[in-house]
């Protein structure tokens, strides 16, 4: 299951403190105008080491594109696309080789594959996003040439809501070797009616599945959400006239389908599980031990969350939107 989407397809591959990262899309379209200038101001947005609310690790995550183009256009051939590892510290996490950390993929990697990669967690780094950031931006300008936009930000972060808040709340945090959590909301804009299968192809469930996809996901929304459940259906119900929807409670989705209102989704992130605070664990020999993470984390992975859920949003959208053409 490195592989995502049916029509624009993606396989990422590499691991945080492996020699590179990377990604390669089957199903680009041919004569799409593309160079790495395109993919690396959504790269930027996610790369650590840009403010001290941040990972202070310091890699520039400058792409190349191996594949694919010709003329700096798309030739219709697979897309290869590295970004090479730079700034790695793996004796940070010697002292974890045989210890399975709280919060992290650790534990679950070692009981399915009897092997793990204990530097930075390898595979299930929330570096592995960045070849999705990659593959990203490639789909946002495809989308672009559709009119359809993707745009997120930052809901709360611990309850707070004020950027000024936010910011401290996480300086709070990281100053207690602590770290917190939040909620981010992406829309989608210009989309036409008609994206999404059913039954089990819902657009609703492909993006549910991406952003579940994305490590520190725990929880999302489509439109309103979990606040449809405390409404009565005269309450909920998108009403229409002959101009249109009078509101979107729906999140521009109806049975699985766009209906070509602007798509918003919410979604849950976890706080970050590497913390020095002191935690109770147990290693690979099954004995408890207790362990104070150290190296280099975000406090909050919020802030760097937000071109990754944009990223596979647009994926799902254009994959949708390519899935649809087959119809037309």
């Amino acid at each position: 299951m490195n592989t995502f989407g049916r029509n624009f397809k993606i396989t990422t591959f590499g691991e945080s403190h492996g020699k590179a990262l990377g990604v390669v899309i089957d199903g680009c379209p041919a004569r799409l105008e593309l160079s790495e200038a395109d993919v690396q101001p959504l790269l930027d947005r996610r790369r650590p080491g840009k403010s001290t609310l941040e990972s202070p690790r310091q890699e520039p995550d400058k792409v190349t594109i191996l594949s694919g183009t010709f003329n700096k256009k798309t030739t219709g051939a697979p897309i290869a696309m590295i970004v090479k590892n730079k700034d790695i510290r793996s004796e940070d996490y010697e002292a974890l080789r045989d210890v399975f950390r709280p919060g992290h993929a650790d534990v679950t990697y070692y009981e399915k594959y009897g092997i793990r990669d204990h530097r930075g967690g390898g595979r299930s780094s929330g570096r592995e996003t960045l070849a999705r950031v990659a593959a990203g931006a490639v789909a946002i300008k495809c989308l672009a040439q559709h009119g359809i936009a993707i745009s997120g930000k930052i809901v709360e972060v611990h309850g707070k809501t004020r950027l000024q808040e936010i910011e401290d709340e996480i300086r709070a945090a990281q100053a207690a070797g602590n770290s917190v959590g939040g909620i981010v909301e992406l829309a989608a804009t210009g989309c036409p009616a008609g994206l999404g299968d059913p039954v089990f192809g819902k657009l609703d469930a492909q993006i549910a599945c991406a952003m579940m996809g994305i490590g520190a996901v725990k929880g999302v929304e489509i439109g309103d959400g979990f606040a449809a459940a405390r409404r009565t259906g005269s309450e909920n119900n998108d009403s229409m006239t002959a101009t249109g929807f009078t509101s979107n409670h729906a999140g521009g989705i109806l049975g699985g389908i766009s209906t070509g209102q602007e798509i918003v989704v919410r979604i849950a992130v976890k706080p970050t599980p590497s913390i020095s605070k002191v935690q109770q664990t147990r290693d690979v020999g099954g004995n408890e031990v207790t362990i104070a993470i150290t190296g280099r984390h975000d406090p909050c992975i919020v802030p760097r969350i937000l071109p990754v859920a944009e990223a596979m949003l647009a994926l799902v959208i254009f994959d949708c939107l390519l899935e649809q053409k087959r119809y037309q």
